[in-house]
């Protein structure tokens, strides 16, 4: 039994209108948001990828030091920038024991 000829485009093109002609209404609306729908999905996933993948630019400011400060002057800069992040440090331990003396309060 041999196989049938490939049909040209020109004839598939034309059986898909004869085809789509004969339709009903809503078979054409039914069909019109088989189509829709899912291209709708994948646009949605498209536009989600693109969103929040370049990490926002960030900006590193350097200190410019002198190149003849003595040592001296490089351990009074080191105490006083020890001191000011131990004064951060605390503040931030109070924030947290005020918080947690409140869910303690609360019964949590």
């Amino acid at each position: 039994m041999p196989l049938p000829r490939p049909a040209s485009p020109k004839v598939l093109w034309a059986d898909m209108r004869e085809f789509w002609r004969t339709r009903p209404r809503h078979q054409w609306l039914a069909a019109t948001l088989a189509i829709l729908i899912p291209v709708g999905i994948i646009l949605a996933f498209y536009f989600d990828a693109q969103t929040n993948i370049v990490p926002p630019e960030q900006v590193i400011y350097v200190n410019d030091w002198p190149a003849a400060r003595s040592d001296a002057e490089i351990q009074a800069k080191q105490r006083q920038d020890q001191a000011r992040r131990e004064a951060l440090e605390r503040e931030r331990r109070e924030q947290f024991q005020r918080i947690d003396e409140g869910l303690n309060r609360l019964g949590i």
